[in-house]
């Protein structure tokens, strides 16, 4: 049997940061590939006009995801509250996006600072996962008042010291003991760090909300290592339903590819990236 799933691209893999007028090139070329869904990686609330691209979103007969970008600016872990209040403001503002684009989720790495990995003493680490739990149900919280989920998502170990795996994840869901936390999981950064991808899934279970994927080097889907045959078992097991989105970085954008270590391109073109990808996966999930 096919797999019941939605395939999607982020806007990433053209433009940082995604604003307004990246609709125009964007998403009538995402609909013609064949995408179900764009992702859109909100990086500044403020660049974004939400009619203008939930007009567009219905031309061209495309579904949204909202994913988040959290700097240092954005640390629920951060001893100073005012970075939590600055982090909830981002946050709100998201939501409200996803409210008004019709999502019923807001996805991303929000308990901590992407790119802060430490090694820290276990007292530390257990104030910070614990600041992050406190603050991760208030998010919960302003997500449930919108009738939206969270899906928070494991980060590689050179990206976060905190939730690397599944497990790790699972653990600050049941801690946090809210029915808005969920689950994303990331073929890149389980490429990394699961010992065992399909068991990695069966384990997010039906707190899996959303799923990205690229290959182990971040690059066209069907082109590297990845075991996508363990992908599919472990999606078959738990039902899976959801988007399966393809995610990777443009290296036109210097900052942008600093951050994600991108020294040169990961594929020929990014509109070749996203037309192979999406071509694999359709044939992978038959």
């Amino acid at each position: 049997m096919a797999l019941p799933v939605r395939f999607g691209v982020s806007t990433w893999l053209w433009t940082s940061p995604f604003s307004t007028a990246a609709i125009h090139e964007l998403f009538p070329k995402i609909a013609e590939m064949g995408f179900d869904v764009v992702e859109i990686a909100v990086e500044d609330p403020a660049l974004i006009d939400v009619k203008a691209v939930q007009e567009a979103l219905v031309k061209y007969n495309l579904k949204a995801n909202i994913c988040g970008a959290f700097g240092p600016s954005r640390d629920l872990t951060h001893e100073d509250p005012a970075v939590h209040q600055n982090c909830f403001t981002y946050i709100a503002a998201c939501l409200d996006i996803c409210v008004a684009l019709g999502t019923d989720f807001f996805g991303g790495p929000m308990y901590s600072a992407v790119g802060k990995a430490r090694m820290v003493p276990p007292e530390q680490r257990k104030k910070e996962w614990d600041l992050a739990v406190q603050n991760l149900r208030i998010v919960c919280d302003m997500a449930a008042a919108r009738g939206l989920r969270i899906a928070l998502e494991p980060l590689n170990r050179f990206e976060s010291d905190l939730v690397n795996t599944a497990e790790d994840v699972l653990r600050l869901v049941k801690d946090i003991q809210h029915p808005a936390a969920g689950i994303m999981l990331d073929g890149f950064h389980m490429s990394i760090e699961e010992r065992d991808v399909e068991q990695a899934i069966v384990t997010a279970g039906d707190l899996l909300i959303h799923l990205q994927v690229s290959e182990n080097y971040r690059g066209t889907p069907g082109t590297g290592q990845t075991p996508w045959w363990a992908y599919r078992r472990g999606l078959e097991a738990i039902n899976y339903t959801g988007t399966v989105t393809i995610e990777s970085f443009t290296p036109a954008n210097q900052e942008l590819a600093g951050a994600v270590c991108f020294w040169h391109p990961m594929a020929e073109s990014q509109d070749g990236f996203a037309t192979e990808g999406l071509r694999f996966l359709k044939d992978w999930a038959k």
